[in-house]
C-alpha cells in the first residue's frame, strides 16, 4: 500500500494546496509543548484545546463531498509504557448534520517515529512545496473511510497514540493515549455539541489497529469506566518480532528501521542496546530512515545496520522489550466485543499471530467476529476489509446487540455490496472499487 500512498499523496498534495494554510509542524509549534508540571494532571485531563480551521487536507484530496462543522484538539494528560506522566494530543471532528450520540475513534496508521508526521498535523491543509510533500505528507487512503464516517453523521476523534515523543509500535503507550484521549473527550467533548452520554468505538487498520487492540487489552485495568460499544481491528500485527523477521527488507523495510527506532525512544535499555550495535559507518544513514514518514521507503536490510545482523536482535535486552511492549494478548483481556479481519497472505504480519491471538480472546470469553479474507494481501485489505468493518460498527454504534461467542469466517474480498455502498457514499465507494481492481 506504500508505493500507492506515494504516488497519491502528490496528487493530493496539488489538489489541496489552494485550500491550505500555513501551519507550523508539531516540532516548531509551541502549543505542543507539554507542561513541566505534567504530574499534577490525572488521565484523560485536558491540559489546553484549541479550534483549528476545518479544512483537513487528506479529506480535501479526495473527490467526495465530506462536510466537516469544526474541528478541535486536545493537549491532554496520558501515561506512558514506563508509567511516567506524558502529554499526547486528540483531534475531535464535528460534521456538519452531526449525531451527538455517536463517537468513533479512529486510529490511523501513522506509522512513523518523528512528531511530525502525527495525525494532528498531517490532517490539517497546509502550504509546502511538492518536493516536500512527497518526502513527508503522511497520507493514507484509510481517511476514505474517516470521511465515510463523517457523512454518516458520527463524531470523529482520532489520536497521536505514539505521543509527543513518537514512541511508534510501542503497545502499552499507544493503547493508554487512545483510552485517554477518549477519556478527555468524553469530558470535554460536551462543550463543543457532544453528547455527555454517547455510545462510542474503536476503529484502526495495522498500526491503527495496533494502537486500538492494545487500547481494547489495557481498558478493563487501565479505564474500567469506559463501555467501547465494539473494537473494529484490521491487518493486526499482534508480535514485532515477527513483523522485524517478515519485512527488515523488501518494499516495507522503511517500517521496519522506523519501528526499532520508535520502540528504543521508549526504554533507555533499548536505546543503550541500539547505540552499542549499531554500525557506526551506517548510523548516520540510519536515524535518516528511521526518522521519516510513512511516504518514505527504503529497500535496504534493517539487518544490514547492525554489528551482527539478524542476531543482534536475538540478544537479551530486545527479546524482553519485544515480548513485553510488542506481544499482544498478555496485558488483559478485552471486554467490548471484537471484529478482526485479515488477509491469509498478508505480507507484513502472518495470519498465524492474529489466529494466535483470536484463539487466545475466544479462551477468555471476548465475543470475536473474525473474518478471514482468502485473497488480497495487507495493502487490498485496508480497503475490502475495511468496507466490512463499517457496517459492523454501524450496528454497534446504533445499539443493535452483537452475536455473542467466536465466530470464524472465510471471505473473498469482504462485502462490497449495496449495503456498503450507501454507508460509504457512492462517490468513496466507486474510487475504493476501482482502487482494489487495480491494486490486484
Amino acid at each position: 500500500m506504500h508505493r500507492f500512498i506515494f504516488a497519491i499523496a502528490y496528487i493530493c498534495f496539488l489538489i489541496s494546496r489552494g485550500y491550505a494554510v500555513t501551519v507550523p509542524p508539531p516540532s516548531q509549534d509551541s502549543w505542543y509543548r507539554q507542561p513541566s508540571d505534567i504530574g499534577r494532571y490525572s488521565p484523560g485531563d485536558v491540559i489546553r484545546s484549541r479550534h483549528v480551521a476545518p479544512q483537513l487536507e487528506s479529506f480535501l484530496s479526495f473527490p467526495a463531498n465530506v462536510s466537516v462543522k469544526s474541528v478541535t484538539q486536545y493537549l491532554f494528560r496520558t501515561t506512558d509504557n514506563l508509567r511516567t506522566p506524558v502529554a499526547s494530543v486528540a483531534t475531535l471532528i464535528e460534521p456538519f448534520r452531526a449525531d451527538s450520540s455517536k463517537l468513533l475513534g479512529y486510529q490511523t496508521f501513522y506509522d512513523s517515529a518523528s512528531v511530525d508526521c502525527s495525525p494532528s498535523y498531517t490532517l490539517q491543509a497546509k502550504n509546502d512545496d511538492p518536493e516536500f510533500a512527497m518526502r513527508n505528507l503522511n497520507l493514507s487512503v484509510d481517511i476514505a473511510f474517516m470521511a465515510s464516517a463523517l457523512n454518516l453523521g458520527w463524531w470523529v476523534l482520532t489520536t497521536d497514540y505514539e505521543g509527543l515523543n513518537a514512541e511508534y509500535t510501542v503497545g502499552i503507550q499507544s493503547g493508554n493515549a487512545v483510552l485517554d484521549s477518549v477519556r478527555a473527550v468524553l469530558r470535554y467533548g460536551p462543550e463543543e455539541g457532544l453528547s455527555e452520554n454517547p455510545r462510542y468505538a474503536l476503529w484502526g487498520y495495522s498500526g491503527g489497529a495496533l494502537a486500538s487492540s492494545w487500547a481494547a487489552e489495557v481498558q478493563p485495568a487501565y479505564a474500567p469506566e469506559l463501555d467501547f460499544a465494539g473494537v473494529a481491528l484490521g491487518g493486526l500485527t499482534p508480535n514485532v518480532s515477527s513483523v522485524f523477521n517478515t519485512i527488515h527488507n523488501g518494499v516495507y523495510a522503511g517500517l521496519a528501521f522506523r519501528g526499532i527506532y520508535g520502540m528504543a525512544k521508549a526504554y533507555p535499555n533499548l536505546t543503550q542496546w541500539m547505540e552499542q550495535e549499531l554500525l557506526p559507518l551506517k548510523s548516520e544513514d540510519f536515524f535518516a530512515i528511521a526518522g521519516g514518514c510513512n511516504g518514505d521507503g527504503t529497500s535496504q536490510d534493517l539487518y544490514s545496520f547492525f554489528k551482527n545482523g539478524e542476531a543482534s536482535f536475538k540478544k537479551a535486552i530486545p527479546q524482553a522489550v519485544f515480548r513485553w511492549s510488542g506481544q499482544m494478548g498478555i496485558h488483559g483481556t478485552p471486554t467490548a466485543p471484537l471484529f478482526i479481519y485479515k488477509a491469509t497472505s498478508d505480507e507484513i504480519s502472518p495470519v498465524a499471530d492474529t489466529e494466535f491471538l483470536v484463539k487466545q480472546y475466544c479462551s477468555r470469553g471476548v465475543d470475536v467476529e473474525y473474518h478471514r479474507d482468502l485473497v488480497g494481501n495487507h495493502e487490498t485489505e485496508a480497503i475490502t476489509g475495511s468496507a466490512s468493518a463499517l457496517e459492523w460498527l454501524y450496528d454497534r454504534l446504533d445499539g443493535n446487540a452483537v452475536v455473542e461467542g467466536c465466530h470464524t469466517e472465510d471471505v473473498v474480498l469482504t462485502s462490497l455490496h449495496v449495503r456498503t455502498a450507501a454507508l460509504l457514499g457512492e462517490v468513496i465507494f466507486s474510487i475504493l472499487q476501482s482502487t482494489v481492481g487495480g491494486m490486484l
